[in-house]
């Protein structure tokens, strides 16, 4: 029987089943991801990422003009909004039961945490950038994305339930 991480409670909260050591991770992507986004916010103006330009869809890709007025819009709200749902992260990664929008900001935290992951390792649909062994410098942080991938799932399975 697989316990699963993330539960339903009858009072509409949600209870958290993670381990010591999973929650280790979870406390350290946080502070990661907020790095890589307050040292990239320069490079997000101009493109220079593929890993963060996930995180700051392009809404008119065939009208330079409108996309950057988009831009300038949108993208201190877009920043804005990342960061609180990683504040959030950090500050109940210990907690064991949370309420519908902090579990709500977990599941989009993590999936800007794997968002950057995944572009960083190229992950594809085929899955062949796969490493094919534990000594590729790559399977630890495989590891960490496909963990990121569960959680998420769990999460929004006991979101649904």
């Amino acid at each position: 029987m697989i316990r699963r991480r993330v539960r339903r409670s009858r009072d509409g909260t949600f209870d958290l089943r993670i381990p010591s050591d999973e929650r280790d991770l979870i406390r350290s992507v946080g502070p990661q991801l907020r790095d890589v986004l307050v040292r990239q916010a320069t490079a997000i103006q101009h493109g220079d990422d593929p890993a963060i330009d996930r995180l700051f869809p392009v809404a008119y890709p065939d009208d330079e003009e409108r996309q950057t007025e988009f831009r300038l819009l949108a993208h201190d709200e877009l920043l804005s909004s990342h960061l609180g749902a990683l504040a959030v992260l950090e500050e109940t990664a210990d907690a064991e039961r949370l309420n519908e929008d902090q579990l709500l900001a977990w599941m989009r935290a993590l999936n800007h945490v794997r968002l950057v992951l995944g572009t960083r390792l190229d992950v594809t649909e085929e899955g062949d950038e796969r490493p094919r062994s534990l000594r590729d410098p790559r399977a630890g942080a495989f590891a960490v994305y496909d963990y990121l991938t569960y959680l998420q799932g769990e999460i929004i399975e006991a979101l649904a339930g």
